[in-house]
């Protein structure tokens, strides 16, 4: 905005100089619209010892010296002019008080340039100063604009129209200032050089949607259908604003991610794609993606986009969520523990989304928790029951992982009931099955004999172990007698327990004595009785008959004469040899156990052998009674 509140400079060097030298003062520069009018102040001067009874004066166009014949633009003398200029100028000074000012009218195009005075006061009394206005002709208004217009600052904006036209004055408008503010006419002002503007002005808070706005402004003069209108656009500066960003991403490990961030400011910002405080990717530009190729969990996390300018910066942050099958889980060790104490097994994993955790033993669930990455199994009081190997599963409905740890529980020797004795002929075998974990030592203990007998002692003692079982298998064989009573001590570093083995039930233990030769010896002791008997009731029936002899007796059937009449002894002596070793062995060692049944069962399913030598006494018996 221009307040002229002095005289122009040009006026005060004038009266300064009075009887000074040849000098002149006019605008540097003017302007003014096509078809009005404008009025070129000047002044001149010239010593004061010349004293001319007339003066005179030419203006010229775009040249100074007469010589290079320039255009007239206005003789005082002979009123003589150019034809581009004849009807359009005249003289409004007066010269002789050394005021050329010149007026121009209907102004065209072609009469912009430099116009020249020259003082002519007669005589050789000739001069043509340097001085010079030159004259824009326009068809625009001036809209000015600050250099810089910031979002949220108050700005003001000025439309400036020359005024020097003393029969036409323009009337300003604003245009497309409605939603801006309303404006302020100023009026008409003065300029430096003596000139004059017409100046209206717009005050204004911008905002980030003016930017780009069209402003204008309208001169019109009055009693004409002259109007001129400028524009000009609003490069409005302001802070980035990030006005395109995605949402919450999710995806599937190994697939493509693209990120994309777009930002509105002036100018343009710089953008910048960042993770945990390290810069990704950046550009100054309106919008930039981040590609991620097959991503991974372990780029899972917060990104965030900043934009920022000289005005200001703004930043958004996404978040990436990869979606995954479990990790297989880790579990706290493979786990020893002394049964009655406490102990507790963390399983982790990692997935996304959170999985299902459970641990099993033996296909049976033991604890389980739902979306949760770790789970904790607390076992008070440990049992031997507790041994063996556990799972931890995870899954999610991307997948699912185990792992299998082991749970380790000692304790002390536990000698389970199923332990006994059994007896076969001359043999004794006992049985002593003990729970434990470490293993144990186990010793057989006979009282009666004071001997002892551990399981390294291999030719009597036979040892298998299935899981936390011992089996122990201790055999005697020529024990005629009645059996011995025997002890079984199972001992490891938590303790120690002894059992006296029990033989099974009294009738057993008597057939045991008795064994498969016995039993059929005494069948054909049973055999002979009933045929006494029966023969002895004959013989009373027939006392009466003469026929029958009453010495007659019927004979006794006794064990040692219980064999097949005529058989050879060698054949006999070879089939008892025979049976022996196939029940007691060929080497001394002790018979196998058919494990597949239970130990409780021992003792009551004869040996193949016993059966086949029950069935060849059967067969003497047989023929002795026929």
């Amino acid at each position: 905005m221009i307040f002229l509140t002095a005289l122009p400079l040009f006026w005060i060097m004038i009266s300064a100089s009075r009887g000074g030298h040849w000098g002149a003062w006019m605008p540097s520069s003017i302007s003014a619209f096509e078809g009005t009018c404008v009025s070129i102040p000047c002044r001149f001067d010239f010593p004061d010892e010349l004293r001319p009874a007339v003066v005179h004066g030419v203006w010229y166009f775009n040249s100074p010296y007469p010589k290079n014949y320039p255009p007239v633009v206005f003789k005082s003398r002979t009123q003589i002019v150019h034809e581009s200029f004849q009807g359009r100028s005249r003289l409004l000074g007066d010269l002789g008080l050394r005021n050329c000012t010149l007026l121009l009218s209907n102004l065209s195009p072609e009469l912009g340039g430099k116009y020249y005075f020259r003082g002519d006061l007669g005589g050789y009394n000739q001069y043509t100063f340097s001085e010079h206005s030159v004259l824009d002709i326009i068809n625009t208004p001036n809209i000015v604009v600050p250099p810089e217009v910031v979002a949220g600052t108050e700005v003001e904006i000025s439309c400036m129209v020359p005024d020097n036209c003393p029969d036409l004055r323009p009337d300003l408008t604003w245009l497309g200032h409605d939603e801006l503010g309303e404006p302020t006419v100023l009026g008409r002002l003065r300029e430096d050089e003596g000139t004059w503007v017409q100046v209206s002005l717009l005050h204004f808070v911008p905002t980030r949607e003016a930017n780009g706005h069209r402003l204008g402004c309208q001169a019109a003069f009055l009693n004409t259908s002259m109007q001129f209108e400028g524009y000009a656009s609003l490069d409005v500066k302001y802070p980035p604003v990030i006005v395109e960003m995605n949402s919450s991403v999710e995806a599937i490990e190994g697939s493509h991610i693209s990120l994309l961030c777009g930002a509105d400011s002036n100018p343009p910002p710089l953008l910048t794609w960042m993770r945990d405080g390290a810069v990704l990717r950046e550009v100054v530009a309106d919008s930039l993606s981040l590609e991620l190729e097959e991503v991974t969990p372990t780029e899972d996390g917060v990104y965030a986009c900043l934009a920022e300018n000289a005005y200001g910066q703004d930043n958004r942050t996404v978040e990436l969520s990869v979606m995954y099958a479990p990790w297989k889980p880790t579990v706290n060790g493979t786990m020893v523990v002394v049964a009655g104490e406490s102990v507790s097994i963390l399983c982790t994993t990692q997935s996304n989304p959170e999985p299902i955790l459970t641990i099993f033993k033996e296909k049976q669930a033991l604890a389980t928790v739902i979306y949760e990455s770790e789970l904790q199994l607390e076992l008070t009081a440990v049992e031997p029951e507790d041994d063996g190997e556990y799972w931890c599963v995870a899954e999610n409905q991307y997948g699912q992982r185990a792992t299998a740890f082991n749970l380790t529980v000692e304790f002390a020797p536990v000698i389970l009931l199923e332990s006994h004795c059994a007896s076969a002929r001359e043999t004794v075998q006992c049985l002593c099955v003990v729970k434990s974990n470490p293993e144990p030592s186990v010793a057989f203990e006979l009282p009666s004999r004071n001997v002892t007998v551990n399981e390294t002692e291999r030719e009597f003692v036979y040892s298998e172990r299935n899981g936390l079982l011992l089996t122990s298998i201790l055999t005697l064989r020529g024990q005629a007698q009645a059996p011995p009573r025997v002890l079984c001590t199972a001992r490891n570093l938590y303790g120690a327990q002894s059992l006296e083995l029990p033989f099974q039930g009294a009738h057993r233990l008597m057939w045991a004595k008795i064994g498969p030769v016995g039993a059929v010896v005494a069948f054909a002791i049973l055999i002979a009785i009933v045929c006494y008997i029966t023969q002895t009731r004959r013989k009373k029936n027939v006392t009466e008959s003469p026929s029958f002899s009453a010495g007659d007796n019927p004979p006794v059937l006794f064990s040692s004469d219980f064999r097949i009449s005529g058989a050879p002894e060698k054949y006999e002596s070879e089939r008892r040899l025979r049976s022996e070793r196939r029940l007691l062995g060929l080497r001394g060692e002790p018979p196998e156990l058919d494990l597949s049944y239970s130990h409780s069962d021992m003792g009551k399913r004869p040996t193949k052998d016993s059966y086949t030598l029950t069935e060849e006494l059967a067969e003497y018996a047989e023929i002795r009674v026929k």
